[in-house]
C-alpha cells in the first residue's frame, strides 16, 4: 500500500460529496457487471468490502437477505447511509472495515468489491483474499484496476502514486490459491475489468 489507511481515508473523505458524479464510464461498466454476477438470491448475505458510497450495496439489497457494507471512509459510508434512508433500503449496514480487517464475523455468501482493492500491494491483495475465503462464500466477484496487458506509461488508468493494481495472472493465482475457481474474467478497459470466483460449500455438498 502505497499510502496507509489514514491517509487513503481522509483522500475519501474530502471527495466523498462529489464521488458518485466523478465516475469514469469504465468504473461504471465495472459496476454494473459487478452487480449482475454477484446476482444474489433471497437467502443470500452480501458482504461488500471497499464499499464506498454504497452503490453496489445498495443495488444488491433488494435481491439479498442482508448486505454488509465495509469502508475505511466515513465520509464515502456517510453518503451510502444517506442514499440508503432516501431509498428506504432498511437491508443494509454500513460500517469500518478494511480488506484484511473487515470487522465482521458473520455469515457472508457473497463478497463483492468494486474499484478498492487496487490499492493493496499485491502480498497485502492476497491477505485480503485468504480473509475472503475464510468466509466460505459461494462467491466473490472483485471489479477492479486490472492489467490485461502492459500498462501504457502515458495512459495509466490509475493514479501510480497512490495505487497499486495487479496483473489479472497474479489476481488468478491468488484466488486459486485461496481455493477459489475463476469462473468469468471480464475485461471493460485494457487496465479495468471483472474477476468472477466460486467456491462451493458445504452448504451445496449437503444432501
Amino acid at each position: 500500500m502505497k499510502r496507509t489507511v489514514e491517509e487513503h481515508a481522509a483522500r475519501f473523505d474530502e471527495h466523498a460529496p462529489a464521488y458518485d458524479d466523478s465516475k469514469t464510464p469504465e468504473y461504471r461498466a465495472c459496476a454494473d457487471l459487478v452487480v449482475d454476477h454477484a446476482a444474489p438470491g433471497a437467502d443470500d448475505v452480501v458482504l461488500d468490502l471497499g464499499t464506498g458510497t454504497g452503490a453496489i450495496a445498495l443495488a444488491l439489497a433488494g435481491d439479498a437477505e442482508r448486505v454488509v457494507g465495509r469502508d475505511i471512509s466515513e465520509g464515502m459510508m456517510d453518503e451510502a447511509r444517506a442514499k440508503a434512508a432516501d431509498e428506504s433500503i432498511e437491508n443494509v449496514a454500513f460500517d469500518y472495515g478494511t480488506f484484511r480487517e473487515p470487522a465482521y464475523d458473520g455469515p457472508a455468501t457473497i463478497v463483492v468489491s468494486n474499484f478498492a482493492m487496487h490499492h493493496l500491494a499485491n502480498e497485502e491483495k492476497r491477505e485480503a483474499i485468504d480473509r475472503i475465503a475464510a468466509y466460505d462464500p459461494d462467491r466473490f466477484v472483485l471489479g477492479d484496476v486490472m492489467f490485461f496487458g502492459e500498462p501504457d506509461p502515458d495512459e495509466p488508468f490509475f493514479s501510480p502514486d497512490v495505487d497499486d493494481p495487479a496483473t489479472v495472472g497474479h489476481l488468478v493465482d491468488a484466488l486459486t490459491d485461496a481455493g477459489f475457481a475463476v469462473t468469468a474474467a471480464e475485461r471493460v478497459h485494457d487496465q479495468v475489468g471483472v474477476l468472477v470466483a466460486e467456491r462451493h460449500s458445504d452448504r451445496e455438498a449437503a444432501p
